[in-house]
């Protein structure tokens, strides 16, 4: 690199876009398509934030439409409805972030000390196997089970217990949500074990056997060297999940609830009232403003957290 000497002074050659541009124009050229995406599908986009301050109509369409302001937010949290969205699709997601890493970190500890390579493997196998199912596949999976007439659980229920043990499910609001909680938990399950164990493979195996010389069981390598040493991705993956705590898996819910309306109290999320406001009931404006108020919401709330984080690890914060 030149530099310019000028009254003892090292002076660095001056740089800006111009010269960056000049100098790694190769690696420009690769981000391009990368850039070119996300202005596609992520920025241009959010020029329909405009719908959420008006009362659309496909007449006089996206500027054309009367401006109504705070309308369509006030409506929303007047009448109980985001109130009710928020709740649901707050809780749910704090059982999958809380309940599906416990788990996760469990099985994942559970494979790294399995001896066998052959079994190990192919439990990993098995646990994996359900994330490329398909939610469409989860759906029919969860119908065959829970349906009333010939689902598996009715029809154990009405052999051993007789015909008036029989629960119908999809009447039943006060299921859904272990219901739910329970197949994301399992589909789920195998990809985030690959992540923890890839992290738990990464430490060094001269810690275990040391501790090991100084007499420390499994129990106690696992809670003072594994679970310390996973804390750095417990974090970012945490920060990333907050990130999406008010993005309900929306495939997940309409493939095993549907429309049906008695299970809204327990399962209707924001996802699911933006697809009905868009798709059934046409109301582009109301269903922009539950969208805008959930992103607006994940991101203060990711701030907030990566500025805790930031202030107790400053290490493991994103930024």
């Amino acid at each position: 690199m030149r530099t310019i000497v000028n009254n003892s002074k090292v002076l660095a050659p001056k740089r800006n876009f111009t010269n960056e541009l000049k100098r790694n124009w190769v690696m420009f050229l690769m981000i391009l398509p990368a850039c070119i995406f996300f202005i596609t599908f992520n920025y241009l986009p959010m020029t329909g934030i405009y719908f959420a301050f008006t009362k659309f109509n496909f007449n006089d369409g996206l500027f054309g439409s009367p401006f109504v302001g705070l309308e369509n937010f006030k409506y929303l949290f007047s009448s109980g409805t985001m109130v009710r969205l928020l709740r649901n699709t707050i809780l749910y997601n704090i059982a999958f972030i809380g309940l599906g890493n416990f788990f996760q970190i469990v099985c994942g500890i559970i494979l790294s000390e399995l001896p066998g390579k052959i079994y190990k493997r192919t439990a990993q196998s098995i646990t994996l196997l359900p994330h490329f199912v398909s939610m469409v596949l989860v759906g029919a999976f969860a119908f065959n089970l829970l349906n009333y007439n010939t689902g598996v659980i009715n029809t154990l229920l009405s052999n051993w217990l007789g015909e008036e043990s029989r629960v119908n499910f999809y009447n039943s609001p006060q299921y859904w949500p272990f219901i739910i909680i329970f197949f994301n938990i399992w589909k789920g399950l195998g990809y985030g074990t690959v992540v923890y164990l890839a992290a738990i493979t990464s430490i060094d195996n001269e810690l275990y056997e040391a501790a090991e010389i100084d007499g420390a069981n499994k129990f106690q390598q696992i809670t003072r060297i594994t679970i310390p040493l996973l804390i750095p991705t417990i974090i970012i993956l945490l920060l990333f999940a907050i990130g999406g705590i008010l993005k309900g898996q929306f495939d997940l819910f309409y493939q095993l609830v549907g429309n049906n309306g008695i299970l809204q109290p327990s399962t209707d999320i924001i996802d699911t009232f933006v697809y009905r406001a868009l798709m059934v009931n046409f109301d582009l404006g109301m269903g922009s403003a539950a969208g805008l108020f959930q992103s607006f919401f994940g991101f203060v709330l990711v701030m907030s957290v990566n500025f805790v984080i930031r202030r107790l690890y400053p290490e493991y914060a994103l930024f």
